[in-house]
This record gives structure tokens, sequence and C-alpha cells, in this order.
């Protein structure tokens, strides 16, 4: 079956519409939110009901994480935006799930657009991931509460304590959520791999129609990601500059996530190129068992001919009575064993030839050769 995609809606203004006005996206969940604060020592995590809840663990807590799942909550993303003093058309940003990834700073945050990838169910999911780094905070907007690849972050700040001295600082935090969605699309890679293996060998052993379907619905999903991967070079580009929420000790990771986005490319195009293969493969397949049926059927014919050579000889009506020279075999007792032993011997020795010729499996002496091998 071929693989299938799900890519998120596109979703925008009509033309004249002012700048900065908030739409949700059609059919978008309502807004859940899930904070986690902490310092070097100690952490707290909860679900604020609204965002003046959230308010108090600002004030309190050196790095504070609110996750935002779901984009149907127009109200509670403005009063956020008020609340972080986030700008109207980075909000604006957020609604529109359609964004290319990119980098933008403002006076008092940095906004990031970066497009998560996941397989859920064998589908290809991909949705936008928008995250604001403040001075002591850190929001990330997600489109769908269906999880994410936050997981192994969140358990590396409870579990952290003494090592959590990295997660002290917002821009570190950023910096882990960057990576943990540029490594998600590691396992999704390697599951294209395992099927392009498949249909590989399938298309060898049994070419059919619906594995060049399956290797052009892979390619399609593989392409679609290249283009959602590829503008994020820039962004990490633009996060490595010198801007001043980033520490100078940060920068060396974020070379890092670079890193993994040139691996992740170089396998999209190793796969690309295999998926295209794919078709070049079943054409070959399908030519070379054409070329054997056609061989089997040659052989049959070349069988049949001296047969049919003979029988039509001795099917000729001729009468012996006229003459000796008239087949005298038809009144012989035993006419009837010797055309079908004749038949049998031009069969066996044309058989005996294309065998020794190698045309049905192995040359004699390449027959021998195995056979001395598997001895010794």
């Amino acid at each position: 079956m071929p693989v299938k995609r799900k890519i998120t809606a596109q979703t925008r203004h009509k033309p004249g519409t002012a700048p900065g006005t908030l739409v949700p996206p059609p059919d978008a969940p309502f807004s859940r939110m899930h904070l986690m604060a902490f310092d070097l020592d100690n952490i707290v995590e909860s679900t604020p009901a609204k965002p003046e809840d959230v308010l108090p663990y600002l004030q309190k807590w050196p790095v504070t994480w609110l996750n935002v799942d779901g984009l149907g909550s127009t109200d509670m993303i403005e009063k956020l935006g008020a609340l972080f003093n986030l700008h109207p058309l980075s909000l604006e940003d957020v609604l529109h799930t359609h964004q290319r990834p990119k980098t933008e700073e403002f006076s008092d945050y940095i906004f990031v657009v970066i497009p998560m990838g996941r397989l859920i169910d064998d589908t290809l999911n991909v949705e936008q991931i928008s995250l604001f780094l403040g001075k002591n905070f850190v929001i990330t907007f997600q489109e769908r509460p269906d999880g994410d690849c936050f997981d192994p972050v969140r358990e590396r700040i409870r579990h952290g304590k003494g090592r959590r001295v990295k997660f002290s600082l917002p821009d570190y935090v950023a910096y882990a959520l960057i990576d943990a969605v540029i490594d998600g699309y590691f396992p999704v890679l390697e599951y294209y791999g395992r099927k392009l293996d498949e249909i590989e060998d399938d298309v060898v052993a049994r070419p059919d129609r619906r594995q060049i379907s399956r290797a052009h619905s892979i390619k399609r999903d593989l392409h679609y990601i290249k283009h959602t991967i590829w503008p994020m070079r820039e962004m990490i580009n633009g996060l490595m500059v010198d801007y001043h929420l980033i520490r100078e000790e940060t920068r060396p990771y974020l070379r890092d996530c670079y890193d993994h986005l040139i691996q992740i490319l170089d396998f999209l195009e190793t796969y690309r190129e295999r998926s295209s293969s794919l078709v070049e493969i079943y054409l070959s397949s399908i030519s070379n068992k054409m070329n054997e049926v056609i061989q089997v059927l040659t052989i049959i014919s070349t069988i049949f001919i001296p047969l049919s050579f003979i029988a039509s000889v001795y099917g000729m009506n001729f009468d012996p009575q006229r003459s000796p020279w008239n087949m005298p075999e038809l009144e012989w007792t035993y006419g009837y064993p010797f055309v079908l032993s004749l038949m049998a011997l031009v069969a066996g020795i044309l058989l005996f030839f294309f065998w020794r010729k190698g045309w049905l499996g192995l040359p004699l002496r390449e027959g021998k050769k195995r056979r001395r091998s598997r001895d010794d």
C-alpha cells in the first residue's frame, strides 16, 4: 500500500485584510497550555487554564517554558501575546501555518518558525512549530495536541537536577527544542529507507505496477520533506549571528544542528535517487522476465519444429500398396512406437544441446565447478 501523506492545510487571509489579524486555521483544536518552570535545583509543572496564571511563574522562576497545543483559541493566543509583549505580526504568523522556516529578531524576543515532521500510523505529518525566545521564557505553539518530539527534552529537564546547568538559561532550552525537531526527521528517513529496501527486493523478485506507485508516493513525500527542510539552513544560520538573546556558548550547539540538517539533506537526496532508480529497476526486471519467457517459448518452439516435421511427414496421404517407396513404415508392426521414439530421441538431443550451451540453466563446466566447490 502506498504511504499516505497528510500535509498541513494552508490558510491565507483575503486580499486587503489588515496586518496582524488573527484568524485560526479551519478545524483548529482548542488551545491547551502546559508550563514548566525551573532553576538549577527545582522544577514545577502546571497546566494553566488562563494566560494570567502564567504571570506568577514568570516573576518567580528564572526559566519558564510554556507549550501551547492547538491554535483554535484566538482569545487565549491574543492574551498571551499581550502578556509576553509579542508583536501582532508574529502572532499572525503563528496562526498562518504555511510559513516558511525563518528567524526574526525583535527588541524583546526572537521568533522562530520551524516545521516538525513525524510519522503517525505510517502517515507523514508535518506541522508548524512557532517558538518565541525571551529573556526568561520560551514559548512554543503547536498546531495539534496529538504529541510531539519534545518528550526527550522534558525528561532531561525533569531528571537533570545537577546537570540542569545548561538548561538554566532560555537560549539553551530553545536550542534543545530546535534540535529535537531536527533530529525527529531521522526516524522518518529511516522508515522511508526501510520501505525503499522492501520495494527494491520486491521489484527484483516480483515486479508489479503497485510497487512503482509506492515508489512514486515515497518520492513525493521525500520531495516535500526536502522542500520543508531546505530553508531551515538559513534559519539556523540566522540564529548563529550576533543575536542579543543567544549566548556565545550556545552557538556551537546551533552549528551542530546545522550539521544534522546537512546530513538529513544528504539522506534525502540519496533516497530520492533510489526512488527514481526503482522505475529503471522495474523496467529492467520486466525486460529480464520477458526475455526469460521468450527464451522458454523459443526453446519449446525449437524442439517442436523437428517434431512437427516428423509428424507432418508421416501424416501425408501416401498409399504403400501402390509402391514400395510410398512410406513402407506405415505397415510396420512397430511403426507407431518407432515414430514416437524418434521424436523423443530428437527432443532429448535438443534438450541436451541446450543444456550444454547453458540455455536451460548452468553451463556444463560451471555446474561441475559448483559441485566441486560444494564437495570441498
